[in-house]
């Protein structure tokens, strides 16, 4: 069975961690650190997304070009181009967009409406779980053929 996207959320659908576009990258760094997550997403007063705001771009965008992290807003360092997934694409089309686009967030939306983000990490996690259930079934099947417990 495929796992969809929705199945990782969880208990996290609907926990967004979210920050206004001018607030400043002191803000964010400080609620990424709190949370323990590597990025947050940037919305308007409406919920409409306007991009992403992650470890990356502390790096890139605020620590290389020297700029204050007390003084610098969202909006001027953030990720504008945002790759998403729908709750039902499966957590292959997931690992899919995050190897073609180089990403390691990925929000979840339905519609214009955002439900959450999903990570590497999550997925890395539910493709080994799969991995598991399957080399189960593999060795549970292997020993019940071999010992002459041949299922029909």
């Amino acid at each position: 069975m495929r796992r969809t996207v929705k199945s990782l959320l969880g208990p996290r659908a609907g926990n967004l961690h979210v920050l206004g576009p001018d607030h400043t990258v002191r803000e964010a760094v400080s609620l990424m650190n709190r949370k323990n997550i590597g990025a947050i997403l940037i919305m308007n007063p409406d919920d409409e997304l306007l991009g992403v705001f992650t470890e990356r771009d502390v790096l890139r965008r605020v620590l290389e070009d020297r700029l204050d992290p007390d003084a610098t807003a969202l909006e001027a360092v953030m990720t504008r181009e945002v790759f998403w997934i729908g709750p039902e694409g499966t957590v292959e089309d997931a690992m899919a967009l995050v190897n073609e686009h180089n990403v390691r967030h990925l929000p979840v939306m339905d519609e214009a409406q955002v439900l959450g983000m999903i990570s590497v990490r999550d997925l890395t996690a539910a493709v080994v779980e799969n991995r598991e259930l399957e080399l189960a079934d593999l060795t549970s099947y292997v020993h019940g053929s071999y010992g002459g417990h041949v299922q029909r």
